[in-house]
């Protein structure tokens, strides 16, 4: 009988953890979606702020030249 309980309790502690690293793996990729979705973001937002500025200074040397 205590084999038995060895052998059901090694079994137990494999099947957690396979489910564990499962997991762990499911939520690394997750971590890496969230971070590309976010660095994305920063991206377009930089692009947007480079945009508005070269359009300030468009505008702002335009109004130099008309003077």
């Amino acid at each position: 009988m205590t084999s038995k309980t060895l052998l059901a309790v090694t079994l137990g502690a494999l099947v957690l953890g396979v489910g564990c690293h499962r997991n762990t793996k499911e939520s690394a990729k997750s971590d890496v979606e969230r971070a590309a979705d976010k660095t994305e973001d920063a991206a377009e937002n930089a692009g947007d702020k480079v945009e508005e500025a070269a359009e300030e200074a468009g505008d702002k040397i335009e109004d130099a030249t008309d003077n």
